[in-house]
C-alpha cells in the first residue's frame, strides 16, 4: 500500500480499507477494535460475516471506512459462492487492502490459498499479522518472512486486535493512505448497516453462542417488523428460518427455553446498540432450500450466484 501525497494542515482525507482473510482470522474483531464500537458479529465460529459490513473510523482529519468482508474460504453451496465472491469484490473496490492472517493457522490451506490471487489486486496490500499475544516473537518473524516471500506486501503489521496491541499504528498507516477529499458520513456515524439489519445480526450471532452443532449454518435471521412506539420503545418481530422440522425444535429447545434465552440476549444489545427500549419478538420458521432462494440473498445484500 503506498502513502499518498500528504494532506495540507486541516485537510480532509476519505477512502475504503478492505479488510480480508479466512475464515476467523479475527477480521471482526479488529473492526470493531478500529472503530471503538462494536459493529460486527464476533463468535468463536468461522462464517460469521455474511456480507460486507462498512463501519466508519476517524483518524486525525482522516475518515476510513473499514470494510469487514466474509472469510475467504473455499465455497460449497450457493451461500458460500456469495460470500467469497463479496469478500473479493470489497477487496478490489478498496483504495486499500489489509490481509489479516491468524498467526497460529497461516499454514492452513485457506490461509496460503488466498496469498495467490491477492497478485491480481489493483492495490497491493499491507500484511496484519493477528493474535500475536499467543505465539513466540520468534515464531511472528519467521511467519512474516515466510507470508512475506510469498506474497508482495508493502507492509508488515503485528497486532492483537482482542488487546488492541498495534492496532493505531495501523490504524494511523490507514489515514495516511486514503486519498484526499471530503467526508462521507456524519461525524457522529460508526456503520453504514440498516438498524434492522444490524438487529438480526445482533439475534444470528446469539444464535450462534447458544447452538454449537452445525444449525447456525442452517439458518438465518431477518427483521419483518420494526414499530417505534408512543413511549419511545420499539416493537421488532424477527424471524429465525431453518432448512428442517429438527432444526426448528432445536432453535426452541424444551419448553422454549433456548429461545428465551436468546431473545433476553439479543434484546438487551439491541436495546444498547439504538439507545432504547425493545420488546424482540422472535419466530422460528421452516423454510427448505432457503440457502438457494434469490430473495433471501437479496436481504443480506449478496448477488445471487449463477449456476
Amino acid at each position: 500500500m503506498s502513502t499518498r501525497d500528504q494532506a495540507g494542515p486541516g485537510e480532509r482525507r476519505c477512502g475504503f480499507v478492505a479488510l480480508i482473510g479466512a475464515p476467523n482470522a479475527g477480521k471482526s474483531t479488529l473492526l470493531n477494535t478500529l472503530v471503538g464500537a462494536k459493529v460486527a458479529a464476533v463468535t468463536h465460529k468461522v462464517q460469521t460475516t455474511r456480507f460486507r459490513i462498512r463501519a466508519v473510523a476517524l483518524e486525525g482529519q482522516s475518515q476510513i471506512i473499514f470494510v469487514d468482508t466474509p472469510g475467504i474460504f473455499v465455497p460449497r453451496r450457493r451461500l458460500d459462492e456469495a460470500m467469497v465472491e463479496a469478500a473479493w469484490s470489497g477487496a478490489a473496490d478498496a483504495d486499500a487492502v489489509a490481509v489479516l492472517v491468524d498467526a497460529r493457522q497461516w499454514e492452513k490451506p485457506e490461509s496460503l490459498a488466498l496469498l495467490s490471487r491477492i497478485e491480481g489486486l489493483a492495490r497491493k496490500p499491507v500484511l496484519v499479522i493477528n493474535k500475536i499475544d499467543l505465539v513466540s516473537r520468534t515464531a511472528l518473524l519467521e511467519i512474516s518472512a515466510a507470508l512475506n516471500e510469498r506474497a508482495g506486501f508493502t507492509r508488515t503489521f503485528m497486532v492483537s486486535a482482542l488487546s488492541g496491541d498495534g492496532v493505531a499504528d495501523l490504524k494511523q498507516t490507514f489515514a495516511r493512505a486514503v486519498p484526499r477529499g471530503p467526508w462521507l458520513y456524519p461525524e457522529d456515524q460508526i456503520a453504514d448497516i440498516p438498524m434492522r439489519q444490524m438487529a438480526s445480526e445482533i439475534t444470528r450471532e446469539k444464535l450462534y453462542l447458544r447452538l454449537h452443532e452445525e444449525l447456525p449454518y442452517a439458518s438465518t435471521v431477518e427483521t419483518e417488523s420494526w414499530t417505534r412506539r408512543k413511549d419511545g420503545s420499539v416493537r421488532i418481530e424477527q424471524v429465525i428460518f431453518v432448512e428442517r422440522d429438527s432444526q426448528k425444535k432445536i432453535v426452541i429447545g424444551r419448553n422454549g427455553q433456548t429461545i428465551k434465552a436468546i431473545g433476553a440476549q439479543a434484546r438487551a444489545e439491541i436495546s444498547t446498540a439504538i439507545g432504547a427500549a425493545v420488546h424482540l419478538f422472535l419466530f422460528v420458521k421452516v423454510r427448505r432450500g432457503w440457502g438457494d432462494d434469490p430473495e433471501r440473498f437479496r436481504a443480506m445484500g449478496l448477488d445471487y450466484p449463477k449456476a
